[in-house]
């Protein structure tokens, strides 16, 4: 359970803000009282999520638009800000989009990570550093059982390697410039948060699964799905969100068992295959679907994926608490409401008071 003592008036730099996960847990934040500070692109596409949710926040939160590629820039806000915890988001994180610009997708996500830790490395104060990847950081093995904390890291496509190459960045940095002696901090604590395939309300990006049927129900269209056998953990946001702020609470206390990746995936139940979720959105929100044709499979992605989270309910004692049925209403009502004309303020804070109930 998050603590509200914890993050009162605690200064917490979100990089990534505007995404999709960033804007979630801006809301987070804000509800524990937290001063937030945001580092993150200006979003340029409708519809979004941050976008909508700006004119309720605006005046709660200290909002800065930059490129984390940008070291100077970076290096100028966050020692501005001396922040207490740094929860970074900001990436290049759509598969396919990884093979269309992988320049772009490995200097973001590995080098503005580094741009991240070198601008903290100055920091005279004590500063808890979550750093977020993706479950896909491992080499995938097409097995029926869960990936676990100490399995080999890879990937075959762009966005995957980049991610696995920031969990090896990371750790090297941790180890290289995190101590007492001359050239290193004595003053960052810094762990990584591995999960993916998160679904809710308010993702509206491409070549996602629930934004893409989303569109085509709302235009009342048949929803195209490219591979409906493959297997995926899938996850409510709220659900890795909370264990990325437990992770952030425990990394103040300077036991070095939290200075680690930990992952955070849903109950083994939640591990569907696209049918099963389409379907099971065709029977909730009526509509149908149909396999696409002529389907570039250039770009490969992986069919059967699941992490192992024992290590998160060992260490951070955080669990999955939403089932698969419940993890789909949750996100189809968000759109429902959402489309029925209620503000997305209002349902993003339902949502996190319903699962903060359970």
């Amino acid at each position: 359970m998050l603590s509200s003592d914890f993050w009162k008036n605690k200064k917490v730099l979100i990089t990534g803000h505007t995404g999709f996960k960033g804007s979630w847990i801006l809301l987070f934040l804000l509800n524990l009282g937290a001063e937030v500070y945001g580092f993150s692109l200006e979003p340029n596409e409708k519809p979004n999520l941050f976008i909508d949710l700006y004119p309720d926040i605006r005046t709660k939160f200290t909002n800065f638009y930059g490129d984390i590629c940008e070291y100077k820039l970076l290096e100028k806000y966050v020692t501005e800000i001396s922040p207490d915890v740094v929860i970074h988001l900001a990436a290049q994180p759509l598969v396919r989009e990884s093979y269309k610009d992988p320049l772009l997708t490995w200097n973001t996500n590995v080098i503005g990570t580094l741009n991240l830790l070198e601008s903290l490395k100055k920091l005279k104060s004590n500063c808890s550093v979550v750093i977020i990847t993706t479950d896909k950081v491992y080499e995938n093995r097409e097995w029926e059982h869960g990936y676990r904390e100490n399995d080999q890291l890879g990937g075959s496509d762009p966005y995957s390697a980049s991610k696995a190459s920031t969990e090896l960045a990371v750790d090297s940095w941790r180890k290289s410039f995190c101590g007492s002696s001359s050239y290193q901090t004595k003053y960052l604590k810094i762990a990584s948060a591995r999960a993916g395939n998160v679904i809710g309300g308010g993702d509206w990006a491409k070549d996602r699964i629930i934004p893409d049927a989303i569109r085509y129900l709302k235009d009342s269209r048949e929803i195209l799905v490219r591979n409906p056998q493959s297997t995926r953990p899938w996850q409510h946001v709220v659900e890795p969100l909370c264990g990325y702020l437990i992770l952030a609470e425990k990394l103040s206390l300077n036991d070095e068992k939290y200075y680690s990746a930990f992952n955070f995936g849903p109950n083994i139940s939640n591990n569907k295959s696209v049918k099963d979720l389409i379907s099971y959105i065709s029977e909730s929100w009526p509509g149908s679907w149909v396999k696409m044709k002529n389907i570039d499979d250039s770009f490969k992605e992986s069919t059967l994926l699941h992490l192992q989270s024992e290590k998160a309910y060992k260490y951070l004692n955080w669990k999955s608490k939403l089932n698969f049925i419940q993890t789909i209403d949750l996100t189809l009502g968000w759109y429902k409401k959402y489309l029925d004309g209620q503000n997305a303020y209002q349902c993003c804070i339902e949502d996190i008071t319903k699962y903060m109930s359970l």
